[in-house]
């Protein structure tokens, strides 16, 4: 082989290895995912046993996101949110006709880990990677609930959500979720009541029975950095 061809031969070889690492880097998938929710959140207790959204308030918060591969992530949450209610909406009847309502801001600081349903990715087609999947998570948190009767308790949160690559690196989400309470104080918030919500009735509650809830709908806004390639690594 003469000279020439040699040197066409290796520049040949180094133009096509310069945009195999082109197309590889275009396709780095990322790690983390920092971002923002915003939504409404409603309460679920002794004023409230079964109505959905009644007298919901305001909630936001931060969400940080680890992704472990396309399919498990672990969540981190921030979330600012208000809950109030009012016995004469309940449809029960308390001791000596007596009702009462209540109203708190809530602080709450928790961990989830997320199953995606779907390879979740706007790449990798040959993993059958999706740009949308819903999503279901649980995990565990801690409630701080102002008032003149501070609440402070741990709470699970069960939920269901769907998420959807915008774009590259960015991704909106929409989420629903269940917080249990294991105490029935979080609709107390004042001192020296006529009809105090912690045992109504004067029946103990347990971890199953007569505890307070509250709930969130959110939607979520993040984006991606941390870049990881070859996520197919971490497929099974």
């Amino acid at each position: 082989m003469s000279k020439r061809k040699i040197l066409y031969t290796l520049l040949l070889v180094v133009i096509c290895s310069f945009f195999s690492f082109i197309e590889l880097k275009a396709q780095d998938d990322y790690k983390f995912e920092i971002g923002g929710m915003a939504g409404t959140s409603f309460y679920m207790g002794d004023a409230n046993k079964t109505k959905l959204y009644q007298n919901p308030g305001l909630s936001a918060g931060a969400i940080f996101r680890y992704n472990i591969d396309l399919r498990w992530s672990v969540k981190s949450n921030f979330v600012i949110g208000k809950v109030s209610d009012d016995t004469r909406d309940s449809g029960n009847k308390f001791p000596f006709g007596r009702e009462t309502s209540f109203s708190r801001m809530f602080y709450e600081l928790g961990t989830q880990i997320e199953f995606n349903f779907f390879n979740y990715s706007d790449k990798f087609g040959y993993l059958g990677a999706k740009r949308i999947s819903p999503y279901i998570f649980t995990g565990i948190g801690a409630t701080l609930g102002s008032g003149e009767k501070t609440f402070f308790d741990v709470n699970i949160p069960l939920g269901v959500g769907v998420k959807y690559k915008l774009r590259d690196r960015l991704n909106l989400g929409f989420e629903f979720s269940f917080r249990k309470l294991f105490s029935d104080s979080f609709d107390v918030t004042k001192k020296g009541q006529s009809l105090e919500l912690e045992e109504p009735y004067k029946i103990k509650g347990n971890i199953f029975k007569n505890n307070d809830w509250y709930s969130l709908t959110m939607i979520t806004l993040t984006w991606d950095f941390g870049a990881r390639v070859c996520p197919c690594l971490n497929i099974d």
